[in-house]
């Protein structure tokens, strides 16, 4: 490039939603880069959407954008080219003469202009059109993410060459040679001088290697320069960047120069992992999907990126993966600062078919395929484009969609290529050309990750349980060895079976399958956690831009309606230390399996659409919530995470406490010999400390530091205890919280009045003044709501929806609990206003009464906490005044609680309130209310 003019600022605008054509003069302006609804334009509405953010100034149609440019005497009959850096389908004129119409949703347009191009003014028209894509676009395209705008954002600019231009430069990085292959095509000139050179930064240190000359012939070139042996490599380490410039030359023109980002680096799939440069790396992934609701379309800028992904990489993020979407160019810049590995996904989520299929679309088709090659072309030179998929959960034709790997493996070998992300469902293959896989599932009962939606079933350890911290997925990924040499994939031997299609559901057509799946790929784990949080209605006051919080305010209101809104920060507050828990042991169950070679999140950030999943530990704008900070974030999720494997969280005075201590270790920076330093506290209190010593050597990334094992110590009451480990010198940390239980405790029920219905007698003992404790069955309960323990996944009502339609069980879809822990009934139970572990075989054998309509003096002891859909007033044990009787409700399977410690310990700090003068409830109901509440 020889000059560019730039074309931001003011342009002409007339919105066209009727499709009826350009009218002279245009009624409006607009500042471009920018989109229709940023700028306000058009006509404001008051819809309200329940299931995403309401764009308020929507608009779908044809957009006209024209403006006036000068072209300086001394470009003029150069060549010149128009570049669009992120639009939609556009088609452009200059003076009137139509140039032609481009539709990438992923690359930039660029459109080459007549060489007849005068001197002076002159005029260009561009008509955006944000209808009728050749693919319904994923989350390019979505409501749910970035919305479906129109406009034109990021660089809008003429750019002017010289006769030798060089198209389609792409490099190619070699670090064992330490050289990088730089190939390109010269057009204009019959040869050319192409000089070559580079200069470090982002790096400890400068480096240039020498500048070399490379004679070039019209066509297609390649040239090898050496970057030096003492060349600097990137990783997610040491990001270390090259400028890397180019100048073809001749002596009757101007040279044309260009200059691209380059990285020294060897991403790979070896064996089952990961390596940078021959060193393994574990993806630690979050899930993007374009979500920026403060201008609803993705920034174009490094600073406004690089700001998204160093939040991320405080958290311990090294890996991005974009749904069914393509970032800006500006996303790759920042990621190659920052040193995240990018992996960036055609713009599609649905069935890849080929001519043998009933309603094949061979123009989506192709138009995909292309799509894929405009990203590998725009982005391919990036050093964090590491990765490339193929789309998000595809069916279709097996065969196509190896065909579409293998060609583009061809094309470009610099990325490494899956089929998709969680293809095949429950009925997975891992293909001949892919690189690595991901997905959920190698069949219905081998599953790699903690949490499930109820139409996937079964369900994550995480929602069933058990305690502790011994889950790992390596039986999962690679089988132990049959017995008999047979196997199956344990779903579907050919037919029809029903899935989970976008957010609806679908019946297709199933393989047969034979054997077992043994990966010899890189296995990743897909859209883990998506464990959800209640709304923080301060947030609404967050969305100035374009985008409004319609749904918040239709949650809130619908709180509001309950008499429940007193409780809505409490709501966030709880049900977010229960999901951070939830994060907590499925990012660990990650680490402890040496067969994963990653994971990717959903999400570190809420996501604003289908339905509105609050599932992040940070909001939509990645400011964070007030849950964990990034600091404790990393001691689960980082480079370095220490393990401590154990079968329970809950034990009783003078049980024997044995834990394994392993370390996942992936740093650059050798850990030869280590002391591990472990304490078990309670309060103040030491209760038991020791040290390790042990040492990493020729241990690999996986370290069995040793075990430690100690009497618990006898405690007059139940105590929480934190057990806490540490690498010394280093900031490798971890810590559990523990619970120890006084030995011999007995539920004595004895001089309770129990029952486990309001029985006549029990009326009779309540009119008589008594104190009355009623455990109703849990399966007895008709107006009740099932109990458990992990909070909602991904988000109910859309959950709700998918299972009603494939004829699957609903979800529970509560959030943990709310608990007056302060309450006198928790006198031997200590607790905490949020759920913890000793509550979770409580509540997994309960069901919480649905108290709608009662005055709201009854606050329950024991609140389960609904989602923002139902909303209702649920109440696993509350207390109240019968006539001059005293009331107790506790709707549980009291034989099976008391099957644990930690059940028995609240059976009898309950039936010790019941016993005291200080089960005294204020609240009033009638005694025929109460036989409704527990019918």
């Amino acid at each position: 490039m020889i000059a560019k003019i730039d074309l931001d600022g003011v342009w002409e605008l007339q919105l066209d939603g009727e499709k009826q054509g350009r009218r002279l003069p245009m009624n409006d302006t607009i500042a471009l880069p920018g989109t229709t609804s940023f700028a306000k334009k058009g006509v404001s509405s008051e819809v309200e959407h329940a299931d995403c953010l309401t764009d308020e100034y929507a608009f779908e149609g044809w957009a006209w954008y024209a403006r006036a440019f000068d072209v300086p005497e001394e470009l003029a009959g150069t060549n010149a080219m128009l570049y669009l850096e992120r639009t939609r389908v556009t088609t452009v004129w200059i003076d009137g003469e139509e140039l032609g119409t481009q539709n990438s949703l992923s690359a930039p347009h660029v459109y080459r202009l007549p060489n007849s191009l005068t001197p002076g003014a002159h005029t260009i028209t561009i008509r955006v059109d944000n209808t009728d894509y050749p693919t319904k676009g994923g989350h390019m395209t979505s409501r749910d993410t970035q919305t479906n705008w129109n406009g034109i954002t990021g660089r809008i600019e003429l750019q002017f060459y010289g006769a030798a231009q060089v198209e389609n430069i792409t490099t190619y990085p070699n670090v064992e040679s330490r050289t990088v292959t730089v190939k390109g095509t010269l057009v204009g000139a019959e040869e050319a001088l192409l000089d070559v050179s580079a200069v470090s930064f982002n790096a400890s240190r400068e480096h240039a290697p020498e500048p070399r000359s490379y004679p070039v012939n019209a066509g297609e070139f390649e040239v090898v320069y050496p970057l030096g042996a003492d060349a600097l490599l990137w990783s997610e380490w040491e990001p270390s960047l090259y400028k890397l410039r180019l100048a073809a030359k001749q002596e009757e023109s101007p040279a044309n120069g260009y200059e691209l980002t380059l990285g020294l680096r060897e991403f790979k799939a070896e064996g089952g992992s990961f390596t940078i440069n021959g060193a393994k790396t574990f993806l630690r992934g979050k899930h993007d999907g374009l979500i920026f609701p403060l201008t609803g379309f993705a920034p174009t800028t490094v600073e406004e990126w690089a700001r998204v992904l160093e939040i991320a990489k405080s958290y311990g993020i090294n890996h991005y993966r974009f749904h069914t979407c393509c970032p800006p160019e500006a996303a790759f810049e920042a990621a190659d600062r920052l040193g995240i590995y990018m992996e960036p996904e055609l713009p599609f989520w649905g069935t890849v078919t080929d001519e043998t299929y009933e309603n094949h679309n061979e123009a989506e088709q192709q138009y995909l395929i292309q799509e894929g090659y405009r990203m590998l072309e725009a982005f391919g030179n990036h050093p964090s484009f590491v990765m490339m998929s193929l789309g998000n959960e595809l069916w279709g034709s097996k065969e196509r969609v190896d065909g579409i790997l293998k060609d583009y493996k061809a094309f470009d070998n610099r990325p490494l290529y899956t089929q998709g992300s969680n293809n095949f469902q429950w009925v997975p293959v891992i293909l001949e050309h892919e690189d690595f896989f991901c997905g959920v599932r190698f069949s219905k009962d081998r599953l790699f990750r903690g949490s499930y939606a109820m139409c996937d079933a079964p369900q994550g350890h995480l929602q069933t349980g058990p305690q502790g911290t011994m889950i790992d997925y390596d039986d999962q990924i690679i089988p132990p060895v049959l017995t008999d040499g047979s196997a199956s994939r344990g779903q579907s031997d050919g037919g029809e079976i029903q899935i989970q299609y976008g957010t609806e559901a679908k019946t297709v057509q199933a393989d047969a399958a034979e054997g077992v799946i043994v990966p010899q790929v890189p296995v990743v784990s897909h859209e883990i956690g998506q464990y959800q949080t209640y709304p923080d209605f301060n947030e609404i006051a967050k969305y100035t831009g374009p985008l409004k919080a319609r749904n918040f305010e239709l949650f809130k209101q619908r709180l509001e309606e309950k008499g429940l809104d007193h409780l809505a920060e409490k709501y966030h507050a709880y049900s977010g230390r229960v999901a951070v828990e939830a994060y907590k042991e499925e990012l660990e169950a990650a680490f402890r399996t040496k067969h994963l070679a990653g994971f990717q999140l959903l999400d570190l950030q809420d996501f604003s659409g289908q339905g509105t999943a609050l599932v992040g530990v940070l909001d939509a704008f990645m400011d964070s919530k007030g849950l964990v900070s990034p600091e404790e974030w990393r001691t689960f999720c980082s480079d370095a995470v220490l393990l401590a494997r154990f079968p329970s969280y809950n034990y009783a005075a003078g049980e024997r406490f044995e834990a394994a201590i392993q370390l996942r270790y992936m740093r650059p920076q050798p850990l030869s010999e280590f002391t591990l330093h472990w304490e078990l506290t309670a309060g103040n209190d030491r209760l038991a400390s020791g040290d390790m010593a042990a040492s990493a050597l020729n241990a690999g990334d996986f370290i069995d530091i040793g075990r430690i094992s100690f009497e618990l110590p006898g405690v007059p009451a139940m105590t929480k205890a934190s057990l806490r480990l540490r690498i010394v010198g280093t900031d490798i940390r971890k810590s559990y919280d523990l619970w120890i239980y006084p030995s011999g405790v007995v539920a004595d029920k004895s001089g309770v009045h129990l029952f486990e219905e309001l029985t006549d007698e029990a009326a009779d003992l309540l009119a008589n003044g008594e104190r009355v404790v009623v455990m109703p069955k849990p399966d007895r309960l008709a107006n009740a709501i099932e109990g458990t323990y992990c909070v909602d996944f991904w988000c109910y009502p859309m959950f709700r929806s998918i299972s009603e339609s494939m004829n699957k069980p609903v979800p529970v879809g509560t959030m943990g609990l709310s608990i007056d822990h302060e309450h006198p009934a928790f006198g031997h139970f200590a607790s905490e206003p949020h759920s913890t572990e000793p509550w979770r075989h409580i509540v997994s054998h309960s069901r919480s009464i649905i108290l709608d309509g009662t005055d709201k003096a009854l606050q329950p002891i024991v609140q389960t906490i609904d989602n923002f859909e139902r909303n209702h007033k649920l109440g696993m044990m509350f207390e109240c005044k019968v006539g001059s009787g005293s009331l107790l409700v506790c709707a549980l399977d009291a034989q099976r609680v008391g099957e644990t410690t930690e059940g028995r310990q609240f059976l009898h700090s309950l039936f010790e309130y019941a016993k005291s003068e200080a089960f005294k409830p204020s609240a009033e109901l009638e005694l025929a209310q109460v036989r409704d509440l527990l019918r």
